[in-house]
């Protein structure tokens, strides 16, 4: 183990085998360091907050502080992030707030992911394995990014969006709305541009699964316009009756659709499960107007 002697670790915290801790860093109570940590100068962990084995931290990283959310009432929320991620300058992961009913006061991180300059991953997140964010995306609270999504420069946000599998975000999009698996998408609408048929090809995808989703995207999304949910169902039903439910790929991408469309709110599955009231911000609502010292 190595510890530089400018940096602070808490009496509380539990380090693995190996870690190294570099100038100036600071390791709060309640955190857990796995094996193989290598924190660089100036990077800061705060708890209740447990990280797996070989992350690494680079400087100005802050990772576990409360998060910016009016709902949230101090409670002990955890961050927990599992093996081999990489965290570049300034990356910002909030811990979770106590209201959440499907991450239970959490925010997660999965293995094997890159989050590139200052990205943020705000309160009660879920981000599965293997996740690429580029530099300077800002992903709001309650978001679910499933495994192996890649995310280009400057994307935003909105709370609760869910990204599917191995999608493929262009950089500075807007996203409001969930994103299907296996998709391309870019623009201020979002729009699908198609199947991420390169990123399935690195993940060695079947070249027969490939092109079954891509028959299924064709009755999916038109080149020109937008479809309504009802053409939707459409395509949908097309894509039943053609057998390319055979294809696991294809089965789930449908699955995710069809609940978008049965359940969604705004677009946003996981926006059904919000528990969140207007009393749970009235603290805050209720201090008086800005102004009035009231």
């Amino acid at each position: 183990m190595s510890i530089d002697p400018t940096a602070v670790v808490d009496r509380r915290a539990e380090l693995g085998h190996d870690v190294e801790i570099g100038p100036q860093c600071y390791v709060g109570p309640q955190v857990r360091l796995g094996d193989g940590c290598r924190l660089l100068p100036r990077v800061t962990l705060l708890g209740p907050a447990e990280f797996g084995p070989g992350n690494v931290f680079y400087p100005g990283c802050v990772l576990g502080a409360a998060p910016q959310d009016l709902k949230y009432k101090g409670g002990p929320t955890r961050l927990e992030v599992g093996a081999g991620n990489i965290f570049r300058e300034h990356v910002t992961i909030h811990r979770g707030t106590e209201v959440d009913r499907i991450s239970g006061g959490t925010t997660r991180i999965g293995s094997h992911g890159l989050f590139m300059v200052s990205v943020h991953v705000a309160h009660d997140c879920d981000v599965g394995d293997h996740v690429i964010v580029a530099n300077t995306c800002q992903i709001a609270g309650h978001v679910r990014i499933e495994d192996g999504v890649v995310i280009g420069g400057a994307t935003c946000m909105h709370h609760f969006v869910t990204i599917g599998r191995y999608a493929y975000i262009g950089g500075m999009t807007r996203i409001t709305h969930d994103v299907p698996p296996f998709m391309k998408v870019s623009g201020y609408n979002q729009s699908v541009r198609g199947v991420n048929v390169e990123g399935l090809r690195r993940w060695r995808f079947a070249a027969e699964s490939i092109r079954s989703v891509k028959s299924a995207a064709r009755l999916l999304y038109a080149r020109q316009g937008e479809r309504s949910p009802l053409r939707t169902a459409e395509a949908l039903a097309a894509i039943e009756s053609d057998g390319l439910l055979r294809d696991e790929n294809v089965r789930y991408l449908v699955e995710c659709l069809r609940r978008k469309l049965e359940v969604g709110i705004y677009g946003r599955v996981r926006e059904h499960t919000r528990s969140d009231q207007d009393a749970d911000r009235a603290a805050f609502y209720g201090s008086g107007r800005p102004g009035t010292g009231g």
